[in-house]
């Protein structure tokens, strides 16, 4: 076996980007200089997150991407090195920008405004993606967002279905999809507004809360294809539906001063991903996941703020996260 080829519990198909973060007092207006107050250029993407989320939560991890390299994209590599993840099925194309995002932050409010330039990503090829089939056939779970083109995700779920890996579409930045890439994920892990997305064809009332909306979404999600439907609602928790759980399941989320919730969703996907992996129950991975969000909000910053097991509590057993959850659902305290 070579190195490329070196075995992965978790493979994680997507995108990089190098963050660019300009903090200033305010944003400026159309056609205005302003003089910024500190600059910092951190790695990103949703697959680069949440690769080195499922790595620092234990989980032997490769990515799947393509980087460009005129700039920042050996910087890029290299801090995906240092969390232990391999590398060697990136594509490294020479003549290309990696993906970048610009990010302006104002101090006064919190105010942010946000271009995306997708870069490398937006080449991810089939082709590309079946340079790493044996990471892909190996694997226990293969993860992909949408940042990368929806072929080069496709083509990776064929190959891990061939093989019985279990595959996680995080269906982030929504979009409309092909009812082939619906059919061939395993789970779809949608936010409460992309499953509204998804599932344009549900009539919801306009009083409807957040636990309808996503019973509702998820109910019809299901019927295109995965077998398990996750909506994530922020500090609500997540709800949950499969077949150990046809009725749907409540799973609060812990309860924590937010900091930050960037990376919440990109961390709770890693983490769902390693307790799939690593053979737990439905409920009892999306609960590993929501554990390692609700530490990684209570810090500044994406990467850096996601938590290494050692640092998560320890899990409650099934029965116990059942009965929370549907105490909580009842609205009884």
């Amino acid at each position: 076996m070579t190195s490329a080829q070196a075995a992965a519990t978790v493979v994680v198909v997507g995108s990089v980007n190098m963050d660019l973060v300009a903090h200033a007092a305010r944003l400026p207006a159309p056609g205005e200089t302003l003089i910024g107050q500190a600059f910092a250029g951190t790695p990103g993407g949703k697959g680069g997150n949440q690769a080195v989320a499922a790595s620092r939560l234990g989980a032997e991890v490769a990515l799947i991407g393509r980087v460009g390299m005129r700039q920042h994209g050996q910087d890029l590599l290299k801090a995906l090195e240092a969390e232990r993840v391999h590398t060697q099925a990136v594509r490294r194309d020479e003549t290309a920008w990696p993906g970048v995002a610009v990010i302006m932050v104002a101090s006064e409010g919190g105010e942010n405004a946000i271009v995306v330039v997708p870069g490398s990503n937006a080449d991810l090829a089939p082709a590309d993606v079946e340079q790493g089939g044996a990471l892909l056939r190996q694997a226990r779970v293969v993860v992909a967002q949408l940042e990368v083109p929806v072929p080069a995700i496709q083509r990776a779920f064929e190959i891990a279905r061939q093989s019985g890996v279990t595959t996680v579409l995080n269906a982030a930045p929504a979009q409309e999809l092909p009812p082939i890439l619906l059919a061939l994920s395993d789970w779809l892990v949608v936010n409460e507004t992309e499953a509204l997305q998804l599932a344009r064809a549900v009539t919801l009332p306009g009083d409807a809360d957040e636990l309808t909306i996503a019973r509702a979404t998820a109910a019809h999600l299901r019927t295109l294809g995965p077998r398990h439907v996750l909506v994530t609602l922020g500090a609500a928790g997540a709800w949950l539906l499969c077949d150990a759980h046809p009725e749907g399941l409540h799973l609060v989320a812990a309860r924590v001063e937010a900091v930050d919730t960037v990376g919440a969703g990109d961390t709770l996907v890693g983490g769902l991903a390693v307790g799939l992996a690593e053979g737990l129950v439905a409920a009892r991975a999306v609960a590993l996941g929501q554990s390692a969000a609700a530490l990684a909000v209570s810090r500044a910053g994406v990467q850096q703020a996601m938590p290494h097991r050692s640092e998560l509590p320890e899990l409650p057993e099934l029965a116990a996260l059942i009965a929370k959850a549907a105490h909580s659902a009842d609205g009884n305290p």
